[in-house]
């Protein structure tokens, strides 16, 4: 089930119009579709197709046993000798006489961190093979995948001796809201939005959760069978990932992780939550966090200065990550016994509350497509980021949060977003509050927008107050039915 990535395959399949070799790294979350995109790409190219992943490091495992498993992932599509290389040198050498010039050629190197974990040489004896031997392949792809994006971005993108090697490096996003609908195959015609709406809400855009979907059974009965069930994918895919994609200091950055569960946070506010000093060791952690795509920086554009805003914002942008924070981690042992009964999404603590965040994230993620829906046309955007700004401690000056502030040069776009089962004149009455309450530079012009989930009470529309109104269903495709 391979949806959307078709602007990614075009810029990786262009490479072939190069007349020499290129070099690309690959990054994104667990569960992705990294791998997969990469294969259908050398498809799509009519390559050669050479894919090699690490081993997972476990104890009893050393450097011996990940060159033992490349020598015998090569030897099972070459049918070259399988024996155990000595050394990464040899390996790397192994691996280019199998490479032909007659023809496109893609080689995948997967799960790059777990290949090079027990040999600190590793990153070095591939620069210099790369330098000596790959490059010199007029029609090679070269792709280093893995999801320990820190890694990669350690060893490859901020290591000096790769600059002026590399030909592209692509970040893996979650899928687009109109290719997720598309895992719902005919069924989505006949299903309301808010179904589709409250699975996205646990999955987000990741592929490999959403394979998992049954088209035919509701949406509380798929979160039963996907969350709450011993051994069930999203019970226990969580540890996994976060082992996988966490390699400094994997129990604090849980820790600070956990203090983005119930709301965006600045570094200062998640310090005060953990009991310590601001510094770099949560900034570390924050920054490994955005890497592997669990955590964005929301800091946009004062409105005042027009300059980026001095104090950054961390959302969590994950969310599986934040569902499972929040309703399966506390109960995972009542899980586990088979013990916990669940009825439905809305009857768990604090759901509607948590919906709203959910349901923040999968707008903010599909940006490009609400933008135009809210009508800015050809102009330039130079910030779209959710908005926050304090009160002051006197009182004299009204504190305001904004879901979404769009700014171009001549005018603001406020944007709330708004997922309730009824949403009346009181969402006009808010946006009011927040406009008054925004500060601004002058002669800047104001645009209000509602993206809403729920139904939508006339007078809101009637009133006219709102220079754009988008109900998401329009978000996830015309084969979905809008309530």
């Amino acid at each position: 089930m391979f949806y959307g990535r078709e602007d990614l395959i075009e810029r990786l399949v262009s490479l072939f119009k190069k007349r020499t070799s290129s070099f690309v790294t690959c990054r994104g979350r667990r569960r992705i579709g990294k791998s997969t995109l990469i294969e259908k790409f050398a498809e799509r190219a009519g390559a050669r197709f050479i894919k090699i992943e690490g081993i997972k490091p476990r104890a009893k495992l050393d450097n011996r046993k990940e060159l033992e498993n490349f020598a015998m992932k090569l030897a099972a599509q070459t049918h070259c000798d399988s024996s155990t290389p000595d050394n990464w040198l040899n390996a790397f050498l192994r691996l280019d006489g199998q490479i032909r010039d007659d023809g496109r050629m893609v080689v995948l190197l997967d799960e790059i961190s777990w290949m090079a974990h027990y040999d600190p040489m590793f990153a070095g004896i591939l620069k210099g093979v790369w330098d000596d031997k790959f490059s010199k392949h007029p029609k090679l792809v070269f792709v280093l995948c893995g999801s320990v994006s820190s890694w990669i971005k350690d060893n490859i993108l901020d290591d000096g001796s790769f600059y002026g090697r590399r030909s592209l490096d692509m970040v893996v996003p979650e899928l687009p809201i109109r290719e997720c609908v598309k895992f719902w195959g005919k069924a989505a015609e006949r299903i309301d939005s808010r179904e589709i709406i409250d699975v996205l809400s646990v999955t987000g855009g990741v592929p490999r959760y959403l394979e998992e979907i049954d088209p035919g059974a509701s949406a509380d009965d798929n979160i039963h069978r996907l969350c709450f069930m011993p051994k069930s994918p999203l019970r226990e895919d969580f540890d996994e990932m976060f082992a996988d994609v966490v390699t400094r200091q994997p129990q604090f950055t849980g820790s600070v992780l956990r203090c983005l569960k119930d709301a965006p946070r600045s570094v200062s506010e998640i310090a005060r939550e953990l009991g310590m000093e601001r510094g770099g060791r949560i900034s570390d952690c924050l920054e490994q966090l955005e890497e592997c795509g669990l955590v964005v920086n929301d800091s946009g554009m004062n409105p005042v200065s027009g300059k980026r805003s001095r104090e950054e914002v961390f959302r969590l942008n994950d969310n599986y990550s934040r569902f499972y924070l929040k309703y399966i981690e506390p109960i995972k042992d009542v899980i586990d016994r088979n013990a916990f009964t669940f009825g439905s999404l809305d009857r768990l603590d604090g759901w509607e509350s948590v919906m709203g965040l959910q349901f923040e994230n999968l707008v903010l993620a599909n940006l490009g497509t609400i933008v135009g829906m809210l009508g800015f046309g050809n102009a330039q955007i130079l910030s779209a980021a959710p908005y926050r700004r304090a009160a002051s401690r006197d009182g004299s000056r009204k504190g305001v949060q904004i879901d979404l502030l769009i700014q171009t040069r001549r005018s603001i776009g406020l944007v709330e977003i708004k997922r309730r089962r009824e949403i009346g004149r009181e969402v006009i009455d808010e946006m009011e509050e927040k406009v008054a309450a925004l500060p601004r530079r002058r002669g800047i012009s104001i645009r209000t927008a509602l993206v809403y989930a729920g139904h939508l009470a006339p007078i809101v529309e009637a009133d006219g107050y709102f220079d754009a109104i988008v109900p998401f269903g329009r978000m996830l495709g015309a084969q979905v039915q809008i309530h």
